[in-house]
């Protein structure tokens, strides 16, 4: 045999071992391959294995891919993509609400203070807003011409020992508000005071205060409001479709940017009735402890409300989950480097996990890295398999 037959023998083995497909191949003789494509761009087409423009070893499309959404990729891919997979499983999520609020006074703390009668402000003993001021302190001094009067008339009844006219006179004091100890003091010392004056109801501080002295004030008028910190509201707002996850007496966790670290422990007390129509939210008020008084009235803060469990559902990690604008999907790891896009429908999310309500068994490989280079190939075969049916098509 002479040289130029051994390199004609070399040639043909050459050839005919590029167009035999690898033993992986041959061996899947109970799937069968449609087709060779590229890893990276799935419109590179062979008929049997190669080499893609990129230097990369084609892969295979099975006849059993169904409608396109199931992908091969080859090992060494899987590897540089950094995919990584984790089972779905049954387990229980709490219905965490996260969202912001604002503190507030405590109204059912809150003192307003008004006048039964028309007069002047004599003397103010409150500078300003935000003083502090104790049970009993002074807060004013009226002067009003009613006042007077009904003092005189109390006066001239006790002189003239006239009982049911005494009674009458002192009950007209108490309508316009005169206090029991000045009452009092009138009916011992028989002398009628100018000025009447009022005092604080509760401890606190002044919330408001629109007057000054030697102002005329009426009855319609709020004076000034005292308001006790010790215990305060927070007001959160709930998206509409949140608004059946929140309970009366659930737990809560508020947290405040200028104390980091810092978490205070309260609970719903009570749920508005109504949305408000600009936000579509729900408000939501929790009642919290403040002896401190480091919560401070329209502070901004950051709420989670939990609102309870769901028990013995199919939860994947949240980052597993793709969401388009018209679907939300999974990656299954199907083995043998086969990945499978499914819809699936997605429930609550808490924390980290996410439940999905259909579409999925417990126990499935769900891809949670590289899932979206995967979701991208399955969509982009998915569109060239419907382009090219009506192609097939007798």
């Amino acid at each position: 045999m002479n040289i130029r037959t051994l390199m004609a023998l070399q040639a043909c083995c050459l050839i005919v071992t590029t167009l035999l497909p690898p033993a992986a191949a041959l061996a899947s003789d109970e799937r069968e391959i449609l087709y060779w494509v590229a890893p990276m761009d799935p419109g590179y087409r062979r008929d049997g294995p190669g080499k893609s423009p990129m230097g990369m070893d084609l892969v295979p499309v099975y006849a059993d891919d169904g409608d396109g959404r199931t992908v091969t990729v080859a090992p060494e891919i899987v590897q540089n993509l950094g995919v990584r997979t984790t089972s779905s499983e049954r387990s229980r999520l709490w219905r965490g609400i996260d969202t912001v609020g604002y503190v507030d006074y405590d109204e059912s703390k809150v003192s307003h203070i008004h006048l039964r009668t028309e007069g002047w402000l004599e003397r103010l003993y409150v500078e300003s807003e935000g003083e502090r001021v104790s049970r009993g302190q002074r807060l004013f001094d009226l002067y009003a011409p009613e006042l007077v009067n009904a003092q005189e008339e109390y006066v001239q009844a006790l002189q003239l020992g006239n009982r049911d006219l005494a009674q009458a006179s002192r009950d007209r004091l108490e309508a316009l508000g005169i206090p029991e100890d000045q009452i009092a003091k009138l009916k011992k010392t028989r002398r009628v005071q100018q000025t009447i004056t009022l005092y604080a109801p509760q401890d606190g501080v002044v919330s408001t205060l629109p007057v000054r002295e030697g102002m005329f004030v009426r009855p319609a008028m709020r004076v000034m409001s005292l308001a006790d910190l010790s215990s305060v509201w927070l007001l959160a707002e709930v998206y509409e479709r949140q608004a059946d996850w929140v309970k009366v007496d659930q737990p809560a966790e508020v947290r405040l940017t200028y104390r980091p670290g810092e978490v205070w422990q309260g609970e719903v007390e009570y749920i508005y009735p109504s949305l408000d129509p600009k936000t579509r939210t729900l408000r939501v008020r929790l009642r919290f402890d403040n002896p401190q008084e480091v919560l401070k009235p329209n502070m901004y803060a950051s709420v989670r409300i939990f609102g309870g469990p769901r028990e013995d559902i199919i939860v994947v990690p949240l980052q597993a989950l793709i969401r388009t604008g018209r679907a939300e999907r999974v990656i299954i790891a199907l083995g043998d480097g086969r990945f499978e896009a499914r819809e699936v429908q997605a429930g609550i999310e808490s924390g980290d996990w996410i439940e999905i309500i259909e579409g999925l068994d417990a126990g499935e490989e769900v891809v949670i890295s590289g899932q979206f280079l995967i979701d991208s190939e399955a969509s982009l075969k998915a569109s060239l398999m419907r382009m090219s049916k009506p192609e097939s098509a007798p």
